[in-house]
């Protein structure tokens, strides 16, 4: 059972008279589009196929240093790249946040492909850390719905790179150093969302795959702390998954919040309203109790 002095259960009324967004401190200074994999994409068996990401970062004109790489969600079947990306990665600009937002390749059962591009995205965005003025070990991840079960596996998933490794880039870290996981699929069992792990991990997965993408059974001590956010009434994702996370971090003491929202199903009303605007805020306010971002 979720501690009640951890689960925060939030009102729409105190959310409406207190939970205003913050104002805009800044504007966006300017975009940056790079490519991930210069046209070879890795498959994740050893071959690969000609394509590539686009990951495009959105500098505020004062960063703070820390950075985000973004994970619209969309079942793996799309991206929901506007809502759940670019007006994102907007919002983070006005509070000195560098946004990344990764249009990371759909699977269609090709189960590693999205991981990789996470993975590769984190890389990148720490290689230019001096460039873009961020602090390497402040680069985290956010995910919303099937994008929030990417960012959980990248989260659970990655390494400390390649020193020897011909690619510069892939001789940094791919470990995120934190996680903001909204409304996120997590698990590839029973609560899942079934089109998610479909179009994943194929119509019959193997047992060994639902395992290694169960997010919730893949935390470690060395898993990044975690802020997620989940409404009661979500029946398309349903909040047991966000719970599993937060229990599977809370059993391993990783620093974790989890704000239990009261309404406002999958998507919380369409990107908008009270319950939006809190996770909105108090994602803020827990990254700053963690110094991930200045006060």
């Amino acid at each position: 059972m979720i501690a009640s002095n951890c689960l925060l259960c939030i009102s729409a009324f105190v959310l409406a008279q207190q939970e205003r967004p913050e104002q805009p401190k800044a504007p966006v200074s300017k975009t940056e589009m790079i490519r991930l994999w210069n046209g070879k994409a890795p498959l994740g068996n050893g071959q690969f196929e000609k394509a590539d990401v686009p990951l495009t970062v959105y500098k505020p004109q004062k960063p703070n240093g820390t950075a985000i790489v973004i994970c619209p969600g969309g079942g793996y079947a799309m991206r929901a790249v506007e809502p759940e990306g670019h007006g994102i990665a907007r919002w983070l600009n006005r509070h000195g946040i560098t946004g990344a937002v990764l249009e990371y390749r759909l699977p269609r059962g090709r189960s590693f492909v999205p991981l990789l591009d996470a993975q590769r995205a984190i890389r990148i965005v720490r290689a230019n850390a001096k460039k873009w003025n961020l602090d390497p070990q402040r680069i985290g991840i956010m995910g919303f719905s099937a994008g929030g079960h990417l960012a959980s596996t990248a989260g659970t998933h990655f390494d400390s790179g390649k020193p020897d490794a011909d690619d510069p880039i892939e001789r940094f870290s791919c470990r995120p150093d934190f996680m903001i996981l909204i409304y996120p699929v997590i698990t590839m069992g029973d609560k899942t969302h079934k089109g998610s792990r479909r179009n994943l991990l194929g119509q019959m997965p193997d047992e060994k795959m639902i395992e290694l993408f169960s997010n919730e059974k893949q935390v470690t001590s060395k898993t990044p702390p975690a802020f997620l956010a989940h409404a009661k009434d979500d029946r398309a994702v349903v909040p047991d998954n966000s719970k599993a996370f937060y229990e599977a971090l809370r059993n391993r003491k990783i620093p974790c919040e989890y704000l239990e929202l009261p309404s406002g199903g999958h998507g919380l009303n369409g990107y908008k309203g009270p319950m939006w605007e809190a996770w909105q805020k108090t994602s803020l306010r827990w990254l700053r109790g963690l110094d991930l971002i200045p006060n």
